[in-house]
């Protein structure tokens, strides 16, 4: 009888770094442990090492969700994001762990748990949009996960205005990210508040008091992710769209579903709220690297 593998897991962003025990089914084995992330790249390194070594004689392999572009065999980063510490896509994976270390894009890695196991597991043709601090996609096209010739496929980053008004992480002006991420509420906020100390937690806070000032600040944002959505659905003409993050909470789907089937130009699509919460990436870090294990079992 095949042992059933475990992984520890890692969830690795720019503020936050989570890990737990994950079984190749996606269940969590353990409590989930958070950490802020170091600044500096050898910080990093002393904690996932530190980490690993607590946990290395129980596991399978490690998986890995993280920011940034994940190359094709899943061993590496091969660009970063802003947020990250300085050199840390040049971070030597493979030499954190005696075991196999697998990688995946933090969004690509939450798309996949949400499309076996979350919102999307009845559907092979899947959008996974993730509104964080910034914007992550995750495209699934015929129950493969769509990751372009170097691994780099479904970012944020195409125009959705031209009034070369908002810079975004990526360098150009006016992408998607910066005006449909929680950094893009909090410059809203900012705007219509005419106070720098306004963010989005102030946007949300005077929601839910039905304050009409943070309404009208919400629903502006809301219109532009609902912009860009318009876009991705017509480009991949998926069956579903699943929005993953805190700020889901207070959208209102159905207007979201209603509104994009207005206007697209495929036949009409569905949206929902993730299901699988925070912990979606390192579920989906974990059903990845125990695909990797079955296609190569001498992985290294």
């Amino acid at each position: 009888m095949q042992k059933n593998k475990k992984f520890l897991a890692f969830d690795i962003g720019g503020t936050k770094i989570a890990c737990s025990i994950i079984s190749e089914q996606g269940e969590l084995l353990g409590p989930v442990h958070k950490f802020d992330t170091p600044k500096t790249i050898e910080g990093i390194n002393q904690l996932l090492k530190s980490l690993i070594s607590q946990h290395e004689n129980r596991i399978d392999a490690v998986a890995i969700a993280t920011a940034g572009t994940v190359s094709q065999d899943r061993k590496q980063i091969i660009s970063s994001v802003g947020n990250m510490a300085a050199g840390y896509h040049e971070t030597n994976f493979q030499s954190l762990s005696n075991k196999p270390v697998i990688l995946e894009n933090d969004a690509n890695a939450a798309a996949w748990a949400e499309y076996k196991l979350g919102a999307g597991k009845h559907y092979k043709n899947l959008l996974v949009i993730a509104i964080g601090t910034g914007v992550g996609l995750g495209i699934i096209i015929e129950g493969k996960l769509l990751k372009g010739k170097s691994g780099a496929a479904a970012e944020a980053h195409f125009p959705i205005n031209h009034g070369h008004i908002r810079r975004c992480t990526c360098g150009a002006y006016d992408c998607y990210e910066i005006y449909a991420s929680g950094t893009a509420l909090s410059l809203d906020a900012k705007s219509a508040y005419g106070d720098d100390s306004k963010n989005s937690h102030d946007v949300i806070k005077g929601v839910k008091q039905h304050n009409h000032v943070a309404i009208e600040i919400f629903d502006n944002w809301q219109n532009n992710v609902l912009a860009g959505l318009y876009g991705l659905v017509n480009l991949f003409d998926p069956e579903a769209v699943v929005l993953f993050g805190s700020l889901v909470e207070f959208m209102d789907i159905e207007k979201l579903e209603r509104e994009t089937n207005k206007i697209v130009l495929t036949p009409p699509v569905k949206i929902y709220r993730a299901e699988l919460g925070n912990n979606a990436a390192m579920i989906g870090a974990s059903l990845i690297a125990a695909e990797e294990l079955r296609k190569h079992p001498h992985y290294a």
